[in-house]
């Protein structure tokens, strides 16, 4: 039972993440990705501090966190992203897009994290 949940929550991540690219569109620079991995940061600080932790039963803070988050967020398209701006030879562009992600998801986990705490 556990598989198929984190399994259908994964799916559930994808789509919303597959919609959230449509949503934004084709850009010169990959905002869709930069913000679902900042949100995708926030979301799992939360769900692993707050009071999903001690309120949910573990096979649905696994779901939620493993599944959904897991594949609502992605490295590998962070990679991709990242590399095609370099291979552009848009080496700012690269460098500005790697610093956002890593400042902005460690910042976001950090809120996300305290917001946790503050609701536990």
């Amino acid at each position: 039972m556990p598989t198929v949940l984190v399994a259908v929550a994964g799916a559930l991540g994808a789509v919303l993440r597959y919609r959230i690219g449509l949503a934004v569109g084709v850009r010169t620079f990959p905002w869709a990705t930069l913000g679902v991995n900042i949100s995708g940061s926030f979301l799992l600080a939360l769900v692993l501090t707050g009071p999903a932790v001690a309120r949910w039963p573990t096979v649905t803070s696994t779901a939620v966190a493993v599944g959904f988050l897991g594949a609502y967020t992605t490295f590998s398209t962070f990679g991709y992203e990242t590399f095609t701006l370099l291979r552009d030879e848009r080496t700012a562009e690269a460098a500005g897009y790697v610093a956002l992600s890593l400042i902005g998801g460690l910042a976001a986990t950090g809120l996300g994290y305290l917001a946790g705490r503050a609701v536990t």
